[in-house]
């Protein structure tokens, strides 16, 4: 096995490369690209606003059958970017710790302890010879009764950070340029702001109109398809 190559060492999830790289670990962002969808998310005063791509591979498909965009709970959203059969399943695990979450403290789960909890699940995932890593990246939003507005995304490594914008997918570099532009000053958007942000880089970046906009504003969440 000649070093600098993923030769081999791409095999095994458990085995660092002589760079100190885990390859299959690294194909699964590129897995969540492979896709061909972008998605950006942006935190504003009152409400977090998330909008993303739609794209129906069969012209035979019922259209309505085709998200990225998954409620949680009443109070907490998901947005998926990657393989959609890995985001369904990591939805559906999601909202069963969600209801758990409920049930044994009695009141619902934090956006920041959904987020740190879909991020250990992944990084678990980096560890084990018997399993792979989610091909998904995640974004988890919500209104936390302490914080007000709450942004996360997930990575297919474990690691989860908290944002006031970010973005996922193919041209995840240029949509990072664009939010760094539009969050130079550190602006509290309203959320009139907020969508209109993401729908100048839906229209000036990706030259597509919104399809998907979820809204999560005063604890309670609003998906519309347009």
């Amino acid at each position: 096995m000649s070093r600098g190559s993923g030769g081999g060492y791409d095999r095994h999830i458990t085995i660092f490369s002589p760079e100190g790289r885990l390859f299959q670990v690294e194909y699964a962002f590129k897995a969540v690209k492979a896709s061909g969808i972008t998605s950006i998310g942006v935190r504003g005063k009152d409400s977090v606003c998330v909008v993303t791509q739609k794209k129906v591979p069969d012209k035979l498909l019922d259209q309505t059958s085709v998200t990225h965009l998954f409620p949680i709970t009443k109070y907490l959203g998901l947005l998926a970017t990657g393989m959609t059969a890995d985001a369904r399943t990591l939805v559906q695990q999601a909202r069963n710790e969600a209801a758990e979450f409920r049930f044994r403290y009695g009141y619902e789960m934090p956006v920041d302890v959904l987020a740190k909890w879909i991020a250990d699940k992944s990084q678990i995932y980096t560890q084990h010879a018997y399993m792979r890593p989610f091909g998904v990246a995640a974004m988890i939003l919500g209104i936390d009764e302490e914080n007000g507005p709450q942004l996360f995304k997930c990575d297919p490594a474990g690691h989860f950070f908290g944002h006031k914008a970010t973005s996922v997918g193919l041209k995840e570099q240029e949509a990072i340029n664009f939010l760094e532009k539009k969050m130079k000053n550190d602006p509290a958007f309203s959320y009139e702001e907020t969508v209109q942000v993401n729908i100048i880089f839906l229209d000036g970046i990706l030259h597509v109109l919104p399809i998907g906009i979820l809204r999560i504003s005063n604890g309670h969440g609003h998906g519309n398809q347009i």
